[in-house]
């Protein structure tokens, strides 16, 4: 399924959605500039959890060594098609959950979730020597945000029906719902894998914590 737009128009301008976007389109841009050194600097800023197993077990690596890749890799993208396919689902759903935490506590949430989203991977696929790169995490706690705050909201979305695309208003508990699914699917089929690919428990991850994040950063309602 690809969700094409929501229904749910926001109060403010989303500046701190339109900055990760700029963001991590210059942050690519600067990758397609590095041509045959791209590999060294992806390893240098990507989430490698053996590389970070490793320096703790051997404590060859510092302190910042360890935590920047969980928030670099995080605005590093693999391809147009990554970067535009994650951007376009910030766009439709991290404008919402913007307005309803304010400017500071989105941008603080959304670096929280991607947190989360790295150590989720991490924790499960403490050996993987493949890099991990990608916004998907972080943009998956929007998500699990949008599924409690706007349960019912209307999102238009291209629904695969045999061969054929079918354009549907969806309520975005199902969307959101399957989507979900989809991911847990994918993390336990690959679960154990060692292969490169989707960080399905990424996603996972990411997405319970902005179920739980969202509850806590929300402004309390000051009485008049």
């Amino acid at each position: 399924m690809i969700p094409i737009r929501d229904i749910n128009p926001s109060g403010r301008f989303p500046a701190v959605t339109v900055a990760i976007i700029l963001a991590c389109t210059a942050a690519y841009l600067l990758e397609l500039s590095f041509g045959s050194s791209l590999n060294r600097f992806v390893l240098a800023f990507a989430l490698v959890p053996q590389n970070i197993t490793y320096g703790l077990e051997t404590k060859t690596l510092g302190f910042e060594n360890i935590v920047a890749p969980f928030f670099t890799s995080m605005f590093l993208h693999g391809g147009w098609l990554h970067l535009i396919g994650n951007m376009w689902f910030l766009w439709i759903f991290g404008d919402n959950i913007e307005d309803t935490l304010g400017h500071f506590r989105y941008a603080v949430f959304y670096l929280l979730c991607g947190l989360a989203a790295g150590l989720t991977h991490y924790y499960l696929s403490p050996l993987s020597p493949v890099p991990t790169i990608g916004a998907s995490g972080a943009i998956a706690g929007a998500l699990g945000a949008y599924l409690v705050r706007f349960p019912n909201a209307r999102v238009v979305t291209l629904v695969p029906l045999g061969f054929f695309l079918q354009m549907m208003e969806l309520p975005a508990w199902l969307m959101l719902g399957l989507w979900f699914v989809a991911q847990a699917i994918g993390g336990f089929v690959t679960l154990g894998a060692a292969g490169g690919g989707v960080a399905w428990w990424a996603h996972v991850g990411g997405f319970l914590a902005g179920i739980v994040l969202v509850r806590v950063l929300q402004p309390r309602q000051v009485m008049v």
